[in-house]
């Protein structure tokens, strides 16, 4: 029975900021080995597609899961899209500029941001963006948004906090704030999250919800893993992450995907 299987990408198969800023042999392999043997492979992240990396996008992929589940693109076209009312979006970066909080827009193919965000482009090299192709000069009545990511350089974490708390009331609206990354904050349609996204995958492909299985390690991953049939925490995961997983798998420093390919997917 053919299976479909999702990897988020930051703490499961790549962790850019430790060192490894490509999938391993090893991962690379038990991946290879899995659409031999007839089940498909999707990458499911919260980042845009501007930012993933070449090696992923020309690795073989079936489909790609994107921007927290606002975007899904099978065989290089768009199955789904969820964006957000611009007036919204207009409303949240004008407050975010008014707190000293820059802002990035992710569409498909384009990321916006405004040319004199430097905190954004501090960001962009942390993460490995390649923000040379970015959009930086943008009519917001002329341009479509699936998710916005907030940045800032701010210290004052009680008074950031309650600025980021006013953005996410917005109706429409969900997210989460990362205490990590420049203190960022991801904003999206409160209609999708990566499980969303999956779900959309599994009918297009006709593959049952129970021949699903899913690897991740953070907060945005939780929904995803409680959704498909078989989830996996990596081993430096969260811990409200490991709670709810079927396994959890070393971390990604020690090839934690490809032993759970191996040992609980292939082995079956």
């Amino acid at each position: 029975m053919a299976k479909a299987v999702f990897f988020d990408i930051d703490g499961t198969i790549l962790a850019r900021e430790q060192g490894i800023l490509s999938m391993t042999p090893r991962v690379k392999s038990a991946m290879k080995k899995l659409q031999a043997a007839g089940h498909k492979i999707f990458i499911a992240t919260g980042r845009p597609f501007g930012f993933i990396y070449d090696e992923l996008l020309n690795f073989g992929f079936d489909g790609f899961v994107l921007n927290n589940g606002a975007l899904v693109l099978i065989g290089g076209e768009v199955i789904f899209r969820q964006d957000l009312d611009m007036d919204s979006v207009k409303k949240i970066c004008e407050y975010a500029a008014a707190e000293r909080i820059e802002y990035f827009l992710e569409s498909y193919p384009e990321v916006y941001c405004p040319r004199d965000f430097k905190v954004c482009d501090e960001f962009f090299k942390k993460v490995g963006a390649d923000y040379s192709r970015f959009v930086r000069e943008f009519d917001f009545n002329k341009i479509s948004v699936s998710k916005i990511e907030c940045v800032t350089a701010r210290k004052d974490a009680e008074n950031l906090d309650a600025v980021y708390k006013k953005i996410l009331a917005t109706p429409g609206v969900t997210g989460w704030a990362d205490p990590f990354h420049f203190k960022t904050t991801e904003i999206y349609s409160d209609k999708v999250s990566k499980a969303t996204g999956i779900l959309r995958v599994l009918e297009h492909f006709g593959i049952a919800v129970e021949n699903s299985c899913a690897f991740g390690d953070g907060h945005n991953d939780i929904e995803m893993i409680q959704t498909v049939g078989t989830g996996f925490a990596m081993g430096t995961g969260r811990d409200e992450l490991r709670r709810v997983a079927k396994f959890v798998v070393p971390s990604v420093f020690e090839d934690g995907v490809a032993v759970g390919i191996e040992r609980y997917i292939l082995e079956e």
